[in-house]
């Protein structure tokens, strides 16, 4: 059963467009669950679901046979995770949150069956998928055509997601000569952009560290036109 915040969380995702006899069944059939930082939602070629988030930042990520990881989303509140793979089936994909979240568990089976029988539910979810597309190109060009800003705060986030103590902390391990070089820039650039976003009170700063303390504000960053 869902609660007021699920309910405005659904409505402003694309699942909110969905017939409204459809989104009443929904929301009586799932259900909502909290996670802590540093979960794991999703595995490997897990079996399909889809979760509706509620509250809090999550990423997507691929990994290498060696072990290296690199995010292809983040997800945060109106988002709707899994859409790919009930259609497809299991991706080469894992879920961590990277803050505590709460989650609203989707009947699947509902959905999928609802989305193979009524044409506007199948369209909704084509609509959704052409949008994460079109999300995970720009992330690609952010990637590589950012502003050091941009790329210091994504490069934070994924080498802080990768370290995450069990406890749910979030700290990048690197130096700032270290963190210039991955971002293809030089180490007074990236003071200045740490600098900024230590006064913005996203980060705290330590010798050979950076403590990730606002992940939502520090992913907003990846999306900021300004250069430093």
């Amino acid at each position: 059963m869902a609660d007021g915040d699920v309910a405005a969380a659904l409505a402003g995702s694309f699942l909110g467009g969905l017939p409204g006899e459809l989104i009443e069944r929904l929301l009586t059939s799932g259900e909502r669950v909290g996670y802590p930082a540093g979960s794991t939602l999703y595995r490997e070629r897990s079996s399909p679901r889809a979760l509706l988030v509620v509250r809090g930042l999550l990423r997507v990520y691929m990994s290498s046979p060696e072990g290296r990881q690199v995010t292809v989303r983040y997800a945060r509140g109106g988002d709707v995770l899994g859409i790919a793979v009930l259609v497809a089936g299991p991706a080469d994909v894992g879920v961590q949150t990277l803050s505590e979240c709460t989650l609203f568990r989707i009947d699947a089976g509902l959905l999928t069956t609802a989305a193979r029988t009524d044409s506007r539910v199948g369209w909704a979810m084509a609509e959704e998928l052409s949008r994460r597309l079109y999300e995970n190109l720009q992330q690609t060009a952010v990637n590589a055509f950012g502003t050091v800003r941009q790329r210091v705060a994504a490069h934070l986030l994924d080498l802080a997601s990768t370290q995450q103590s069990p406890r749910g902390e979030l700290v990048a391990r690197v130096s700032q000569q270290e963190l210039a070089d991955a971002v293809g820039s030089v180490r007074e650039v990236v003071a200045r952009v740490l600098r900024d976003f230590r006064l913005a009170q996203l980060v705290a700063t330590s010798a050979d560290a950076v403590h990730i303390l606002d992940p939502t504000g520090l992913h907003d960053q990846t999306w900021n036109p300004d250069d430093a």
